[in-house]
């Protein structure tokens, strides 16, 4: 069954994009945590960080890219977080990988989100 960031690739359901080329999309998180909340998917489905291989490297480089690009454009690339959850552990609720960005606020040390 696809996962909602397959639809989302798809435009089968609405989105706010706020970036997309061939490899990556951007979103607005629908259910922010900041003032700035967004979401880094990789277009190729790749169940967590966990799973990357040698071959997808490449992948994760323009995620970063795209990260550095929007933290810039959202004017938050002074202080912002970069993260990802692995495993339902973790709180990983969505299978498949992307990055947050959060930023637009003072983050203590020890929260996570």
């Amino acid at each position: 069954m696809a996962t909602i960031f397959e639809k989302i690739i798809n435009k089968e359901i609405p989105a706010t994009i706020v970036y997309e080329d061939d490899v990556v999309i951007a979103i607005k998180d629908k259910f922010p945590k900041a003032p700035v909340h967004l979401l880094i998917i990789s277009k190729k489905v790749i169940e967590s960080f966990q799973e990357i291989e040698k071959k997808d490297l490449p992948i994760i480089g323009r995620m970063i890219e795209v990260s550095q690009k929007l933290a810039k454009e959202f004017k938050v690339e002074k202080a912002y977080r970069l993260l990802t959850n692995i495993g339902e552990d973790a709180g990983q609720s969505i299978f498949h990988l992307h990055f947050h960005l959060l930023g637009g606020r003072t983050m203590s040390e020890n929260q996570i989100d």
